[in-house]
């Protein structure tokens, strides 16, 4: 039974105004492509053996964004990009892709958080749910956040909208926007349930 984790990670945080492409580079080479080369060398092997769990590591960042990471931010919703896409791929071979969205004390976040709240996010809090997310129980497609002992679930959800027609207009957009953009009846989709 194999479990890949993806999270490798680096930081090299800036402004977008004050960053190098190199440094957007780079993020995105370690933490987006790290993974897509990881899990080249282990997909072919879990299709063969009808089984497999993989693990992505995103971050709040990724799903929420942060000031001077936008490198960061894009790299690690990439994961979350990627995870839907294997998440169909796989399913037919018993291959479960999913997202931990941490929020810990490591050697990336010890400059960033003062001291007290560094004691209370420590990593071994982020533990169960990895574990979780690779057993042979485990969901597929699903995004679970952690954090100093709170777990919760982070996803992407679609309202049913408004049908303007075809011929909506800017001014139409602008003057529905309220009820476009009303979530009281929001669910999670895939692209299954979409039809493609």
């Amino acid at each position: 039974m194999d479990v890949l984790i993806n999270n490798a990670g680096i930081l090299r945080d800036k402004s977008f105004a004050k960053m190098e492409l190199d440094d957007f580079q780079v993020v995105v080479d370690v933490h987006l492509m790290g993974a897509v080369n990881v899990t080249c060398g282990v997909w072919p092997i879990m299709r063969e053996q009808n089984y497999g769990r993989i693990v992505m590591t995103t971050s709040p960042t990724g799903l929420y964004g942060n000031f001077g990471q936008a490198n960061y931010g894009a790299a690690k919703l990439g994961q979350v990009g990627f995870m839907n896409t294997l998440k169909i791929e796989g399913a037919k071979y018993n291959i479960h892709t999913n997202t931990i969205a941490p929020v810990a004390a490591t050697r990336m976040t010890e400059d960033l958080m003062p001291e007290e709240v560094l004691k209370a996010l420590g990593p071994e809090l982020v533990t169960p749910a990895v574990v979780y997310l690779g057993t042979e129980d485990a969901p597929n497609g699903v995004i679970i956040q952690a954090q100093g002992g709170q777990y919760s679930i982070a996803c992407i959800v679609e309202n049913q909208g408004v049908n303007l027609g075809h011929d909506a207009t800017a001014e139409d957009i602008a003057d529905n926007y309220s009820k476009i953009v009303d979530l009281t009846d929001a669910k999670p989709r895939s692209m299954l349930q979409l039809g493609g």
